[in-house]
Formats: structure tokens, sequence, C-alpha cells
């Protein structure tokens, strides 16, 4: 492997997918794309572990078992940060992740992937805030009652739109994120719903684990007019790696680093480097034959250095820009 280039900069990948109901253990080097171990050999500062709801009947009992569902994966995310502090830091803030960063400590960082663990109930933000969600996806694949998704499920007889965008319910959903400090996650929805939600905010949108759809023709990238309202409203767009988003039809082994940085590269070209950062995807499809798990992060970077990139922007890429909405959906806070 090259040598670490990370040295000293604030790195964060802002999706990661846990193991759940059961799992390797996150404290040592096992099968896992990201494990503490892991993320400490790839100079990875800080991680976003989502409680990744998929979605199901929009019923009662399914809502209530995606709540459950969303809870307990979020104790399972508090426990990589164990008290005896043999573990991460749990990092709800920018200056936490700061602070955990100069202790060379890991920075856990708990959000939620699909507001189907919402369910109807919009009080169910304010106990997923209390326990530091700092960014939930709208949805997954498939129509929730908040906003319509990209891909719709037909097995759940979701049709093209439902909602015309976000809902009402969805509006009031992203009003109370904006209220908790809760930054809204646009990857996964339908196009719709994304430009509704980027002018509708109080605070920039992210998509946490998108691609550009001009690189790659999928109904789950951004195309230039997404990415134009990004930038008009300081959202950021944080480039993933399953392949189907980088290259139409490819495999994780057909590809490389150099794949991710187009997509980086069109970004930056298109929006500004201030609205690019980096989400893997990890153990959630994530992947390229070079950067298979966080230990290869270091490939990444060195590839972003050969292509000219600065060590300014590449902070800011890896990490600066994500603290920086951090910080503006907690000063938005009421």
């Amino acid at each position: 492997m090259i040598p670490n280039p990370h040295e000293n900069l604030l790195t964060i990948d802002t999706h990661v997918d846990i193991p759940w109901p059961d799992g390797p253990s996150p404290f040592v080097d096992g099968p896992r794309c990201v494990d503490l171990p892991k993320l400490k050999a790839g100079g990875i500062a800080g991680v976003c572990f989502v409680a990744y709801v998929p979605q199901g009947p929009r019923d009662d009992a399914g809502h209530l078992a995606a709540n459950a569902r969303a809870r307990s994966m979020l104790d399972d995310i508090a426990a990589m940060a164990p008290a005896d502090g043999s573990g991460g830091v749990l990092a709800p803030t920018a200056d936490k992740i700061e602070a955990a960063f100069a202790a060379g400590r890991t920075a856990i960082i708990p959000a939620i992937e699909n507001g189907y663990a919402l369910g109807k109930n919009l009080g169910a933000l304010d106990d997923f805030a209390a326990r530091g969600v700092r960014y939930i996806t709208l949805t997954h694949n498939g129509h929730n009652e908040i906003a319509d998704a990209a891909i719709p499920r037909r097995d759940l007889k979701d049709v093209e739109a439902e909602h015309g965008g976000l809902s009402p319910f969805g509006r009031d959903v992203i009003a109370r994120m904006n209220e908790l400090g809760i930054l809204v996650d646009i990857s996964h929805a339908a196009k719709t719903s994304m430009m509704q939600a980027a002018a509708l905010s109080r605070v920039p949108v992210i998509a946490t684990h998108s691609c550009m759809r001009a690189l790659c023709e999928h109904p789950r990238n951004l195309d230039d007019e997404q990415l134009d309202i990004l930038k008009a409203t300081g959202g950021l767009v944080q480039v993933t790696m399953v392949s189907n988003f980088l290259r139409p039809k490819a495999r994780a082994a057909e590809l490389t680093v150099a794949d991710i940085a187009d997509h980086i590269d069109y970004a930056v070209r298109r929006i500004g480097v201030e609205h690019v950062g980096i989400g893997t995807d990890f153990d959630g499809g994530g992947g390229v034959s070079d950067f298979m798990n966080a230990a290869q992060a270091p490939n990444l970077t060195a590839e972003l250095f050969r292509r000219g990139y600065d060590r300014a922007a590449v902070a800011q890429i890896w990490g600066g820009n994500f603290l920086r909405v951090l910080r503006q959906a907690e000063a938005a806070r009421i």
C-alpha cells in the first residue's frame, strides 16, 4: 500500500452501514469493510454510521417495527463508543468531532437512512436528536410518508410518483429537522423531492452518498440541475463508491479510485470544491478494486493529489465541507 497521505487531515466518511442484528465486532479487524482497526490504519478520523431501515409496509405495524429497528441500531452505534474509552468517541457535534481528532480517537457520528423510521410521528425526531442523530436520509428505495423516492418499489405497490415530491408531512419533517439541528440527506430521494427539500430547508441539504448523472445514467445519481441547487443553497454532494453509480453496469473489481475521482472532478468543476465530499457506502455495497475497505482510504487521497488538488482542497473534500454544514445546522437550532 502507498504511504498514508492522511496524516493530520481530518477525514470523515459520511455514510457507512453497520451489520445488524448480528455481526462481527467493530473493535477487531474482521470481514467488515469498516471497523475501528481499519479506520485507524486508513487514517479516517470520523464516520457517520447509519441505522439503515429498509422500506416496508406503511401501516401502524410496519412503522412501529421500523422505529424499533432504528432505535436498536442507534444503540449499537452508541456502543462503538464505550464508557471505558476502549473504542471510538460519540461525536454528535462538529466541536466534538474536532476534539476526538485532536485526541487521536475515532469520531462516531450517528445517522439514520430512511425517514420510514419516523412513520407518521413527527415527535420521533426529538428522540432521534437526543440520541445524537446528525442526519436522516429522507427515503430509501420506495416512497414513504415523507417523500417520493428516486426508485419506486413496485413490490410495495408504489406508483411512479405519489406525493409530487415532498408530502405535507414531509415539509413538517424538514422544518422540525432544521429546528433540531438534524441535516436533511437527499440521497435516494426523487428529483422532485430533492429540489423541494433544498428550496425549503433553512439549512443546506446534503447528498451523503451519491454520484453524478452526467457520468453515469442512474436514477440514484444527481443531474446538473440538482448539483446547481446544491451550490445555490450551500449544500454538499458526498461522492460514493457503488459500482453501478460510478459506471454503467460495472462491477467493483473493474473500477478503481480513478473512477471515484472522475465524479469528484466533475462535481468540483460544476459547483466548486466547497460543495463536494466523500461518503463511501461501505458495508452497504460501496467499494472499488483498490479501495475495498477503510484501511485503503489513502489510495483515493493519493489519486486526488495526483490530479492536482492541493492539501487545502483535499481537506475540504475529506471532511472540512461536512463540518461546515454541520455547524450551520447547529447554529440554526431553535
